[in-house]
């Protein structure tokens, strides 16, 4: 059985957070990680791998101009689970 979306974002953001160190409150979906968080690309390259690992998907290094913020993650993930 599939995880819902809601699971499946929840645990994106957990994700995202344990790579940025941000307590999961801190960070909006709409939040940008290089400005208002201080990720740099090196970060954006780990939040990417811990994706690909998590969901057994492959991302496009090209997609990490789009994964910015949450909204951003959620749609690129969700299109790659799509394609597989």
């Amino acid at each position: 059985m599939s995880a819902t979306i809601v699971e499946q974002q929840a645990r994106i953001k957990e994700i995202v957070c344990d790579i940025l160190e941000l307590e999961e409150d801190e960070v909006t979906n709409e939040g940008l990680f290089k400005e208002e968080y201080g990720a740099d690309s090196l970060r954006a390259i780990e939040i990417l791998a811990g994706l690909e690992k998590e969901f057994k998907i492959t991302i496009d290094q090209a997609e990490l101009e789009r994964m910015v913020n949450l909204d951003g993650v959620y749609a690129v993930v969700q299109e790659s689970i799509d394609a597989k």
